[in-house]
């Protein structure tokens, strides 16, 4: 025969499991600030966008220099899979960082002007590898809205801090 909680008990698993929702919160909010307190600052190139778009939605969506690359940047011998984990090597040109190795495991060795940004594999063709970052979303901020609607369609210069865990969260955006 099954024993029906307590009062006493009930409370004490309520004040557990807002506890854990709390926890959780905080520890999400924590990862975010840690990225940019402890990441290495990249600037990546974006393919013009529609400020139009924040007419529809609250967000842009970003296609970056490195979405589609050359398949002669694969550096491993079997072909990428759909949603294969890959890391991209980043090396700065100019005033933004270029794609120049792809591997599918993280590489144990880099040289000191790169980076690694992780993405995932969404399709590959004979010649072109297009990938998926999760920072293709910017929430513009309000006076920012007003810029890039005067501009008209334009590329941007995203900052995304890079975390030394591979976590990597965009930092800042500015209108070419």
């Amino acid at each position: 025969m099954p024993v029906l909680p307590t009062p006493a008990n009930r409370r004490l698993w309520l004040l557990l499991l807002v506890g854990a929702q709390l926890l959780f919160i905080v520890a999400v909010a924590a990862a975010g600030y840690a990225t940019t307190a402890y990441g290495r600052t990249v600037q990546l190139r974006t393919a013009p966008v529609n400020p139009r778009d924040l007419l529809e939605r609250d967000h842009l969506r970003l296609t970056y220099g490195i979405t589609y690359l050359p398949l002669t940047l694969w550096q491993e011998a079997n072909k990428p899979r759909r949603r294969q984990p890959v890391y991209v090597a980043l090396r700065a040109q100019g005033d933004a960082y270029v794609a120049v190795r792809v591997y599918n495991q993280e590489p144990s060795t880099l040289l000191p002007d790169q980076v690694i940004l992780r993405g995932w594999v969404v399709g590959s063709s004979r010649r072109t590898l297009r990938l998926r970052y999760g920072l293709e979303r910017y929430y513009a901020p309000e006076n920012q809205v007003k810029v890039l609607n005067k501009k008209g369609p334009h590329a941007l210069l995203v900052h995304v801090s890079i975390a030394p865990w591979g976590q990597a969260r965009i930092t800042k955006a500015e209108v070419l």
